[in-house]
């Protein structure tokens, strides 16, 4: 049984945890008030890019621009070639934020594992991701980023969409997918899976006539200088879609962890008391009966 000493210790314990905690929540939402912001100002320009880029698409030939041109299956004797570009975050203490993405990832590569014209390639973005995925050692990973969401910047987004748009350029790839969760409230994050590359066209409306555009200076030379830009304006909006909703994760997991600590102190202190009183009592007793075998010994 506990002493109370035992008990003493674990509620300080327990107290200090619980210190921690609190501190964690409160950088946690000092942080995504500042990321809430940035993904809640950038969401407006990159999905009106997304619809503009998917209008182009519908209304110019795929043969116009490589990022446009789907790659034909068999072409290169071994299938469909996907890469699967994974979204984590860098650290813990955020609940499910990153078993979440492993998860969905793991059920992707698993859907299309057993198809031999499919191989699958990762490119792994966050500390979470790329530790889990070098333990298994099971599917090969094609580049690596980590430790700079506390930094994060259009150039790290740059650089990722630069780095699988040159795959894909080669013909390295024939797929480019992103896998990350999106921010939806602070208490709720969906994990999103979308395809980058090739640029899907728009859906038109049955019955719907498609406009045509008219292109300055040329169609080539407009789609030059948007395709790249989309591409990567869209890995910037994932980056802060991961970093908010990693935020937000966090700072619901440590508000339950407080909490709890504070359950567990109230519990603890009510087995405190308990044992306090049986140790009083027992010590009355014993002077009690110390008094009672006195007087009759005298008597």
């Amino acid at each position: 049984m506990a002493t109370l000493r035992d008990i003493r210790r674990r509620i300080t314990s327990v107290k200090s945890t619980q210190q921690i905690t609190r501190a964690m929540k409160l950088v946690a939402a000092a942080k995504l008030r500042r990321a809430q912001e940035r993904i809640l100002e950038a969401r407006p320009y990159s999905y009106k890019m997304g619809e503009v880029l998917a209008d182009l698409a519908l209304r110019t030939p795929r043969e116009l621009h490589p990022l446009l041109a789907k790659h034909e299956a068999g072409n290169n004797g071994v299938g469909s070639r996907k890469l699967l570009v994974l979204i984590s975050g860098d650290r813990g203490l955020c609940g499910a934020f990153n078993s979440n993405i492993i998860r969905r990832s793991l059920d992707f590569l698993r859907a299309h594992q057993d198809d031999p014209e499919i191989s699958l390639t990762l490119m792994v973005v966050g500390r979470k991701v790329r530790d889990f995925y070098r333990r298994r050692g099971q599917y090969a990973v094609r580049s690596e980023y980590a430790n700079f969401f506390d930094k994060l910047a259009y150039a790290h987004a740059a650089q990722i969409a630069q780095d699988f748009t040159r795959a894909y350029l080669t013909e390295e790839v024939d797929e480019v997918h992103l896998l990350y969760n999106e921010f939806k409230s602070v208490a709720t994050q969906r994990v999103v899976v979308e395809q980058l590359l090739p640029i899907q066209p728009a859906e038109v409306p049955e019955g719907k006539p498609v406009v045509e555009f008219i292109f300055e200076p040329s169609p080539v030379a407009v789609l030059e200088r948007l395709l790249p830009k989309h591409v990567e304006v869209q890995v910037y909006r994932a980056l802060m879609e991961s970093l908010a909703a990693e935020y937000g994760a966090r700072m619901t997991a440590m508000e339950n962890a407080t909490r709890n600590a504070s359950e567990m102190i109230d519990l603890l202190t009510l087995h405190f008391n308990k044992a306090r009183q049986e140790r009083i009592t027992k010590e009355l007793l014993e002077i009690v009966g110390g008094a009672e075998a006195l007087r009759q010994a005298g008597g």
